[in-house]
């Protein structure tokens, strides 16, 4: 056996220094205040506590795949990157899209070139409310023993401006998603294995995720269902013990991995039934009895700047067993 190791971790506003070349003028102007105070010294100790957390996932070997959100170009991903290569010596990747976020904060991957091989050519869909949100972001692999995988990061509409007002916003990426999948499935068939992971903003049970994405915590549905139903792993964690997010005092997850039929019913290639999934947290990364996480902030914000902090959510794992062929 084989063991595959997949993170996902949104890293609160991972922007590029203040005044970057490389940020367009509307979104230059846009960013001014918020960013105001975020030099080259607070984005390296910025990547510095990411990536001393990150370095320490699997044993101390790093994870074999990262999904990130809130990130805002490749010039910041390619810096986390060299970072974790220095700590861990793994050739990781970069797979990013610049989408037309209002915020400019993106999704990403790192890839470790030892363990996949990975296309060139990403794909990309932009889901639109009024305005563009986050795009869903594709990248296609395939390891070294010859399996394919489909991975796919999501950031979906935050809950600012109220959980249901805002809900019709996830409904439809959620059904954006779920028509994604089924056209993955018509091109590649049923038993391609697809990793679905992310920032959804609503929980395993909300119905974006239920009756738009067609998500589901049976393995039996999502095995005979004639519709893509996927998996979802974080359905399964207890809500008491594990939460990637804490609003107020409430914990919540609302990162999340899920999988398509295809993992589940590959058994010469996978073995799901020993798979672990689970919130990843270190000591000195939470506070207070609801074990929240602790942010690293902005200066800009002096209230919630925190140069010990790391992100407000917590990272997702998946370990999973590659059979020999």
């Amino acid at each position: 056996m084989e063991k595959l190791y997949f993170t996902w971790w949104n890293l609160e506003n991972l922007f590029d220094v203040e005044d970057s070349p490389r940020r367009p003028a509307w979104l230059q102007s846009r960013l001014a205040s918020e960013l105001r105070g975020w030099s080259s010294e607070v984005l390296t100790q910025k990547i510095e506590n990411l990536s001393k957390v990150i370095a320490q996932m699997n044993e101390g070997k790093g994870p074999d795949l990262l999904g990130v959100c809130e990130v805002e170009n490749k010039e910041v991903m390619n810096i986390l990157a060299a970072e974790l290569r220095r700590k861990l010596n793994r050739r990781y990747l970069v797979r990013h899209h610049s989408g037309n976020d209002g915020r400019g904060i993106d999704i990403a991957f790192l890839v470790d070139s030892q363990k996949f091989s990975i296309e060139r050519k990403i794909f990309t869909y932009e889901v639109l409310k009024r305005s563009a949100t986050r795009d869903i972001l594709q990248i296609n692999l395939q390891t070294k023993r010859g399996n394919d995988i489909i991975v796919i990061g999501n950031h979906w509409p935050a809950r600012s401006g109220g959980q249901y007002q805002t809900e019709p916003y996830r409904m439809m990426c959620g059904e954006t998603l779920s028509y994604w999948i089924s056209r993955i499935i018509e091109i590649r068939g049923e038993n391609i294995p697809i990793l679905v992971m992310g920032d959804f903003n609503d929980e395993p049970f909300n119905r974006s995720l239920t009756d738009y994405c067609m998500s589901s915590a049976s393995q039996t549905k999502v095995r005979n269902g004639r519709i893509p139903y996927l998996y979802n792993l974080t359905q399964q964690l207890n809500i008491n013990e594990d939460s990637s997010y804490v609003f107020g005092n409430e914990r919540l997850l609302i990162d999340q991995m899920m999988v398509s039929k295809g993992f589940l019913n590959t058994h010469e290639n996978f073995d799901m039934s020993h798979a672990r999934h689970h919130v990843f947290s270190l000591p000195n990364m939470t506070t207070g009895i609801h074990r929240a996480p602790i942010r690293f902030g902005r200066p800009s914000s002096p209230s919630s700047f925190n140069t010990l902090g790391f992100s407000d959510h917590l990272p997702l794992i998946l370990e999973l067993e590659e059979k020999l062929k």
